[in-house]
């Protein structure tokens, strides 16, 4: 019965956890988008409403590619439980800093993930971590991109509404 148990997955038990944490940091990063989306809808920025809507779609899309992966791999993917989300921010420019600051907490993570795949010689689940670490570097570019809009074009007057319509704009070519 054990060797039938250790055929079911391939996926190492420290993998699979850290996986899952993983899930955990994506839903919570798409709950949090979508809270910002809201919070800029709330101020008049629809533009930004809809580029955080986008960003949180995109992170749960992210969530159901490791959930996926997990359960693929024979492992059991756990569905999270997300909590303390807040419903309101400081700032237009602190909600772009906040989202800064969380793609480069997911940049660590995926990093922490790939050490760990390296170091158990996991190199499937290493391969499929490369798609993650090549998306987090546009999710910050874009993020820098936007907060740099901030420090030139300035809040004041109508710069609030003028940066809010060029959050769209904002992409990654690299």
């Amino acid at each position: 019965m054990k060797d039938l148990l250790r055929l079911k997955t391939s996926l190492n038990e420290e993998i699979e956890n850290i996986l899952n944490a993983q899930i955990k940091v994506e839903a919570h990063s798409s709950s949090i988008y979508l809270a910002m989306s809201s919070w800029c809808d709330d101020q008049g920025l629809k533009f930004s409403a809809d580029f955080f809507a986008k960003q949180s779609e995109e992170e749960r899309k992210h969530m159901m590619k490791l959930f996926n992966y997990v359960n693929d791999r024979g492992g059991r993917a756990i569905s999270p439980e997300i909590v303390n989300i807040p419903a309101d921010f400081e700032s237009f420019r602190s909600v772009f800093e906040q989202m800064l600051e969380q793609e480069m907490y997911v940049t660590q993570q995926f990093n922490t993930i790939a050490d760990k795949c390296i170091k158990l010689k996991d190199f499937v689940t290493f391969q499929f971590i490369q798609w993650f670490l090549e998306e987090q570097i546009e999710e910050e570019y874009v993020a820098r991109r936007i907060l740099e809009m901030f420090d030139v074009i300035g809040e004041e007057g109508t710069g609030r509404w003028e940066i809010d319509k060029h959050v769209l704009k904002v992409s990654y070519e690299g």
